[in-house]
């Protein structure tokens, strides 16, 4: 217990550090400024010392490396099992560093209010790195808010950050990321999700900034019977910015089901949506739908759409679609016929687009959909 309860000391005079992180800048990823609001706060700037708060029963919230100390299990049962260390890529931006958190929901937890994460990058051409470890146990069930994000004055900045999430038999975890980068910003997240019988995972992750380069592949292994997992991936490129989102689902478990849906506005960026499926079971099903809607191609932007499929099982029922497109100038005449401004009326019809009726949609997800239609719709570079 000495390892937390210093970490424990540590965090009480670090609780100062909530005010002094600039609040518009975490408010613009989803980030309450009042930990009250929410059942745990972990801020990390830089690589300062973190903030936590915890303010609910049934769940840990733990800096990693504390919660590496006092769990010997965690390393030997949990680190680098979701997502596969690689020496070109991730493992030599690790080596020094323990930064992230360690989130565990005990079995038969409801956690009522949302627990939220903040990575943010402060200092000008700072590279951040960060391992997070989120475990749902059996009957549990967890919503999470996490916003990435640079202050305004940080131009360029590299971030490498790792997920992994292991949720129980009949835990639920609802995840909503956004990311808010600065315009040479490289980002390179990876995660790795491992779902055991009617588990359920769902995903949105949401890009109104991102930054110069972004490239993500997040893999979900559905081991359990019944289990599931949606993801909703939200895009707005904009000139100059490369992004590159993908998704693999391997449906391991007997009635297994997942769905992948990718929405983009390109407004002059290059924009690569993937997905991919691999049906390994008894009555696995799931599709994956990538949508773009090309506002603008700049000097070189466009969209590309490449999902696909792939059976191991004669009862495997797997779809998939693409479709890319721009805005229909008869819906923006009618719109302005009813008193909208051109503007306001390419806005609402981008909304529309980006909102397919997902559940899961909490204020802060609704309130990143509307920034990037308002963003798109006046031309945003």
């Amino acid at each position: 217990m000495v390892a937390y309860e210093q970490a424990e000391r540590k965090t009480v005079t670090q609780q100062k550090q909530l005010s002094v992180l600039p609040q518009d800048v975490m408010q613009s990823v989803g980030i309450e400024p009042s930990p009250d609001k929410r059942s745990g706060t972990y801020i990390l700037s830089d690589f300062d010392s973190p903030w936590v708060n915890v303010n609910t029963e049934g769940m840990e919230l733990l800096p990693i490396s504390v919660a590496l100390e006092q769990y010997g299990y965690l390393a030997d049962k949990y680190l680098w099992r979701a997502v596969q260390a690689k020496e070109s890529d991730l493992s030599a931006h690790f080596a020094s560093t323990l930064q992230g958190y360690f989130i565990r929901v005990r079995r038969g937890a409801k956690v009522s209010l949302p627990v939220q994460a903040c990575m943010h990058i402060g200092q000008h051409d700072f590279t951040q790195s960060v391992h997070n470890i989120i475990i749902l146990e059996e009957d549990s069930e967890l919503c999470m808010i996490t916003g990435c994000v640079t202050s305004q004055s940080v131009m360029k900045a590299t971030h490498f950050g790792v997920s992994e999430y292991y949720i129980g038999r009949n835990a639920s975890l609802t995840s909503t990321m956004i990311h808010n980068w600065g315009p040479e910003v490289t980002i390179f997240p990876r995660a790795g999700t491992i779902i055991e019988a009617n588990g359920k995972f769902i995903s949105n992750y949401i890009t109104l900034k991102p930054g110069k380069q972004i490239k993500a592949n997040p893999i979900t292994r559905l081991e359990g019977d019944g289990s599931s997992a949606k993801y909703l991936t939200i895009v707005l490129g904009n000139r100059g910015s490369l992004v590159d989102l993908g998704g693999e689902v391997y449906l391991n478990g007997e009635n297994s089901k997942a769905e992948l849906l990718h929405r983009a506005v390109c407004t002059g960026g290059q924009v690569y949506q993937r997905g991919m499926l691999y049906g390994n079971a008894l009555n696995c099903r799931a599709h994956v739908d990538c949508a773009g809607m090309l506002i603008s191609t700049g000097e070189n932007g466009f969209i590309e759409a490449v999902p696909g499929v792939k059976s191991y099982h004669p009862q495997a029922r797997l779809s998939h679609e693409a479709s890319i497109g721009s805005i229909d100038p008869e819906a923006v005449t009618y719109l302005q016929s009813r008193g909208m401004e051109e503007q306001e009326a390419i806005s609402l019809i981008i909304r529309g687009f980006l909102d397919p009726g997902i559940e899961g949609l909490g204020a802060e997800l609704n309130e990143a959909i509307d920034k990037i239609a308002k963003l798109a719709g006046h031309g945003e570079k």
